[in-house]
């Protein structure tokens, strides 16, 4: 899909690969009136654990990228379940230097369910003592048994607590399941909330929410 964030038009492909080592497109249009110079363009990941980029794949470098130009930058990244990742470039611009960074492109690997998303029902603020719900998502992306969730809540004090542990029923391909934990903030701030998907042993899944807690 193509997308853009002044100055740069872009696009990442393909979105959907295999487990194992593959090749992503970065293709970057200039959008903008000025040459950009001196540019360093890398691909991240939001999951480290499940896409990992080779130090020889990891970015390039493009001395002069004039308007309307088009380029492609290509990544080599060992895949080993699905992530989102977003692209940075930093460079020149009338002689100053600038940061772009593009919005986040899932790529979807091949596994038996995937974690969609997680909520916190409940507003961005609560108080102490009052008891919230996290909802997870899961999508079966062909028949799928033997998978389990874990819920983790990280309270300001820093010890995380496993809330919940569960296994999953068994999902047909496209089949939507939702699952939830409770917990009961006991300190004001700021608690980051984990839920991870589990295949057996190998974490296939990993989605995080937070809350902030107030005094009552």
């Amino acid at each position: 899909m193509l997308r853009s964030r002044y100055p740069i038009e872009y696009e990442l492909n393909p979105t959907a690969i295999d487990k194992g080592t593959h090749w992503l497109t970065l293709k970057l249009k200039n959008i903008g009136n000025e040459t950009l110079k001196r540019l360093d363009v890398q691909l991240h990941s939001l999951d480290t654990l499940n896409f990992q980029f080779p130090i020889s794949g990891a970015g390039q470098y493009l001395a002069e990228f004039k308007p309307g130009e088009e380029r492609e930058v290509v990544f080599r990244v060992n895949a080993y379940g699905s992530a989102s990742v977003y692209a940075t470039i930093i460079g020149r611009k009338d002689g100053d230097y600038f940061w772009w960074e593009s919005g986040w492109t899932h790529i979807h690997v091949e596994d038996k369910a995937e974690l969609e998303r997680v909520l916190v029902l409940s507003h961005p603020y609560t108080t102490i003592g009052k008891t919230l719900s996290v909802e997870a998502t899961i999508k079966g992306l062909q028949k799928s048994t033997g998978m389990r969730l874990e819920f983790w809540v990280e309270p300001p004090s820093g010890k995380s607590e496993k809330q919940a542990e569960m296994n999953i029923k068994e999902l047909s391909a496209g089949e939507e399941a939702r699952y939830s934990a409770e917990f009961t903030p006991k300190e004001t701030g700021y608690y980051n909330l984990h839920v991870y998907l589990f295949d057996g042993w190998r974490r296939t899944g990993h989605k995080t929410n937070f809350i902030y807690v107030q005094e009552g």
